[in-house]
């Protein structure tokens, strides 16, 4: 019998989903797409995961955004199926399911290598001065401060300076757009994860 995954995932970003998994044709696994109900899916939490999904029939696997950052035991736990984190970008998900294709050609392209630092708030400036520049010297082009939901980041304005000071492109990632405004202030050369009510900040 074929394996049945759910994969798990927010508005802005379940069509493209859906485009993807029609788009590997015939699979060895049957699958099956479930919009939590929030807009961005690596936001969703624990708790809204628990709360509004409802897993029907054998499901041997549920597949969670590379970037959701909740405890993927807990809900393993808590629905009695194995929880996985997938690859961040959907594009690598082929890959992910075993499908990988051609690599392709990027030496046409004018690129900027983001390399997000998903836990920043729970470092010191030290440690993510550390950390950007080992992932400065793997090839990164941009330091990407990853701002979690409902975790405060007391050190975001202080952390920005310290990296602009040495030299590195800066961008802060967030839903909130009193730490977008704070990143902003401080120097970041980007700022991600816009929408409609943070977009007049840049």
């Amino acid at each position: 019998m074929a394996e049945r995954l759910v994969f798990l995932t927010g508005h802005l970003a379940k069509a493209r989903l859906e485009r993807l998994l029609t788009g590997l044709g015939r699979t060895e696994f049957a699958w099956e797409i479930v919009d939590v109900g929030v807009k961005v899916a690596a936001l969703m939490s624990e708790d809204i995961v628990k709360r509004r999904l409802t897993l029907t029939g054998d499901v041997d696997r549920v597949i969670l955004p590379g970037r959701y950052r909740g405890n993927i035991e807990h809900l393993s736990e808590h629905f009695g199926v194995p929880f996985v984190r997938g690859p961040d970008e959907i594009a690598d998900l082929p890959a992910f399911l075993g499908r990988a294709g051609k690599p392709p050609d990027l030496t046409r392209h004018d690129m900027r290598i983001f390399a997000e630092i998903v836990d920043a708030p729970m470092l010191s400036v030290e440690a993510l001065m550390a950390r950007a520049s080992m992932l400065a010297a793997a090839g990164a082009d941009v330091i990407d401060l990853g701002c979690l939901p409902e975790t405060p980041f007391p050190l975001l304005a202080e952390a920005v300076r310290a990296l602009k000071a040495q030299g590195f492109v800066v961008s802060v990632d967030s839903a909130s757009a009193d730490e977008l405004s704070i990143g902003a202030h401080a120097g970041a050369d980007y700022l991600l994860s816009l929408d409609e009510n943070t977009l007049p900040l840049i």
